[in-house]
């Protein structure tokens, strides 16, 4: 889907299918077919966007020149799905369903060679992937690290990391025209985990290559609002090169014991779901994971909680919890309400589908594309709310 925005720029919505379980190249040809189209189809659209999550072996498998036939495979289906790609999650690198992923998403960071390489594939792939229209590709990352352990050393590797992505995006497009930006996404917990955390943190880096993805989940859960958020980032020079539409949970009343049943449907083992809570005060307590802030006596229950449980966009969970839809409209309204559009990739990111607690989780795959059509209608439908044109 795309749309344009007053200032003329088009607007790429896509989904994300870091969603689907990818072990190789024929399982990702069949997510394409059966839920990318399927989900186009539903959705009475012409075109759709994919932001694709290509594990490292995969990508590895694309980006080599004995991969071209299975590229021009990917490439056929997508045209036979009336589905675009102009976006990456290189997020996870790998195994992000398996039983247990929790701290092994962060791996490995912005400290190795491997991150680096994973990442260059990924745009390699993506430039030969992008539309001939599309005026530039973007590939979100993790933000350096979890945030232990982290010393100067380790920021010096890590900026000499962003420094060679840089020269590689750079001869990327040298070599095919095709402009590529890598987006580092803050995330509660990591080495960059708040807005004032990446103005802070990325001072040094090219931003005509490296930039920002502005997770809504994520800024909510740090109980970051829109408004200062972006104007952080325009005030640091650092561009929002994606968007990540989602929703975090919420509950406003943690001590009620109906609530924290309610929360505890939630605390699963898969993902990592650090918890935040907002005292009366105004200070922001952290912990680690869901399980850990119910089971500590400690975790401060006289105000709000919010959770890095990516729930569906277009819901609300059951009472007494909430989400944090209204925050993500907000930032929405943010990054589309003005004269300008602030960035032009929008990935929904809902990924825990499959944990969600299971009167909620989708009836098969049917279930799975009528969930993500229905995502991505509620954030279409905000966007034309703002003032911005369905052009596809």
């Amino acid at each position: 889907m795309r749309f344009r925005h007053a200032d003329g720029t088009v607007v790429h919505l896509a989904y994300c299918t870091n969603v689907h379980p990818t072990q190789d190249v024929e399982a990702l040809l069949d997510q394409v077919a059966r839920y990318g189209a399927g989900t186009r189809s539903r959705l009475g659209v012409s075109r759709l966007g994919l932001g694709l999550w290509l594990p490292a072996p995969v990508v590895a498998r694309l980006a080599s020149e004995s991969g071209r036939a299975d590229l021009d495979r990917l490439r056929t289906a997508l045209a036979a799905g009336g589905l675009e790609v102009v976006t990456l999650n290189a997020f996870p690198y790998q195994g992000f369903h398996d039983p247990r992923v929790k701290l092994a998403v962060y791996h490995p960071d912005w400290l190795t060679a491997e991150r680096l390489a994973y990442t260059l594939d990924c745009a390699r792939v993506l430039a030969m992937l992008l539309p001939d229209d599309a005026v530039r590709g973007s590939v979100s990352s993790l933000p350096l690290a979890w945030r232990t352990p982290w010393d100067d050393a380790r920021r010096g590797l890590a900026a000499d990391r962003l420094a060679r992505l840089a020269e590689g995006l750079a001869k990327l497009e040298a070599e095919t025209g095709r402009t590529v930006r890598v987006a580092l996404e803050p995330e509660p917990g990591c080495v960059i985990e708040t807005i004032d955390g990446a103005a802070a943190q990325l001072s040094a880096v090219d931003t005509e290559r490296i930039g920002v993805c502005l997770d809504a989940c994520h800024l909510a859960t740090q109980f970051e609002e829109p408004e200062r958020a972006l104007g952080t980032l325009a005030a640091a020079g650092l561009p929002v090169v994606k968007t990540q539409a989602s929703a975090a949970l919420e509950v406003a009343d943690p001590a009620d014991p109906a609530a924290r049943r309610a929360l505890a449907a939630y605390a699963e083992d898969r993902f990592l779901h650090q918890t935040r809570a907002l005292t009366r005060g105004g200070q922001v307590v952290s912990a680690d994971d869901l399980p850990a802030a119910l089971s500590s006596a400690a975790f401060p229950g006289d105000g709000p909680w919010r959770v890095h449980f990516h729930v569906p966009v277009h819901e609300q969970p059951e009472p007494p919890l909430t989400s944090t839809q209204d925050h993500l409209a907000a930032t929405l309204r943010g990054l589309f309400g003005g004269e300008r559009a602030l960035t032009d990739h929008v990935e929904v990111e809902t990924y825990t589908w499959s944990v969600l607690p299971e009167g909620r989780r989708p009836d098969g795959p049917d279930g799975l594309v009528a969930g993500l059509a229905a995502e991505l209608r509620w954030v279409a439908d905000r966007m034309a709310e703002i003032g911005m044109e369905e052009i596809a």
